[in-house]
Protein backbone atom coordinates (compact mmCIF):
# COMPACT_ATOMS: atom_id res chain seq x y z
CA UNK A 1 0.00 0.00 0.00
CA UNK A 2 1.60 3.34 -0.71
CA UNK A 3 1.99 5.99 2.20
CA UNK A 4 -0.79 8.51 1.44
CA UNK A 5 -0.02 11.96 0.19
CA UNK A 6 -0.71 14.31 3.85
CA UNK A 7 -1.65 17.88 3.35
CA UNK A 8 -2.04 21.03 5.81
CA UNK A 9 -5.77 21.67 5.13
CA UNK A 10 -5.84 25.33 4.50
CA UNK A 11 -8.66 25.65 7.13
CA UNK A 12 -5.95 24.64 10.25
CA UNK A 13 -4.49 28.20 11.87
CA UNK A 14 -0.41 28.59 12.03
CA UNK A 15 1.08 27.78 15.29
CA UNK A 16 -2.23 25.96 16.33
CA UNK A 17 -3.04 22.18 16.12
CA UNK A 18 -3.04 20.92 12.32
CA UNK A 19 -5.39 19.00 10.29
CA UNK A 20 -3.50 16.72 7.43
CA UNK A 21 -5.68 15.38 4.52
CA UNK A 22 -5.42 12.87 2.21
CA UNK A 23 -7.30 10.73 -0.55
CA UNK A 24 -7.03 7.02 -0.66
CA UNK A 25 -7.10 5.31 -3.87
CA UNK A 26 -10.48 4.05 -3.37
CA UNK A 27 -11.30 7.89 -3.04
CA UNK A 28 -11.83 7.74 0.82
CA UNK A 29 -10.60 11.39 2.46
CA UNK A 30 -8.20 10.59 5.11
CA UNK A 31 -7.87 12.80 8.56
CA UNK A 32 -5.30 12.79 11.06
CA UNK A 33 -4.37 15.07 13.75
CA UNK A 34 -0.76 16.88 13.60
CA UNK A 35 -0.26 15.62 17.42
CA UNK A 36 -0.18 12.36 16.71
CA UNK A 37 -0.04 11.63 12.92
CA UNK A 38 0.02 7.56 13.39
CA UNK A 39 -2.47 6.98 16.51
CA UNK A 40 -5.80 8.27 14.94
CA UNK A 41 -6.95 8.58 11.50
CA UNK A 42 -10.15 9.39 10.48
CA UNK A 43 -12.11 8.32 7.25
CA UNK A 44 -15.13 9.99 5.27
CA UNK A 45 -16.52 10.78 2.02
CA UNK A 46 -16.72 13.89 0.35
CA UNK A 47 -20.63 14.65 1.42
CA UNK A 48 -20.02 14.24 5.17
CA UNK A 49 -16.54 16.27 4.37
CA UNK A 50 -18.44 18.96 2.82
CA UNK A 51 -21.65 18.76 5.61
CA UNK A 52 -18.61 19.18 8.75
CA UNK A 53 -16.73 21.94 7.12
CA UNK A 54 -20.53 23.73 6.67
CA UNK A 55 -20.75 23.54 10.64
CA UNK A 56 -17.72 24.70 11.22
CA UNK A 57 -17.98 27.78 9.13
CA UNK A 58 -22.06 28.27 10.24
CA UNK A 59 -20.64 28.19 14.02
CA UNK A 60 -17.15 29.17 14.51
CA UNK A 61 -17.43 30.74 18.15
CA UNK A 62 -18.76 26.47 19.13
CA UNK A 63 -16.61 24.50 16.66
CA UNK A 64 -13.18 26.07 17.83
CA UNK A 65 -13.88 25.59 21.95
CA UNK A 66 -15.07 22.54 20.41
CA UNK A 67 -11.78 21.61 18.62
CA UNK A 68 -9.27 22.99 21.37
CA UNK A 69 -11.28 20.91 24.13
CA UNK A 70 -12.69 24.03 26.59
CA UNK A 71 -15.72 23.02 26.78
CA UNK A 72 -16.37 20.10 29.01
CA UNK A 73 -17.18 16.78 27.60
Amino acid sequence: MTEPNWQKSTYSEEGSSCVYVATAPTGTILLRESDDPTEAILTTGTHQLGALIFAFRSEPDTTTAILRRDTPR
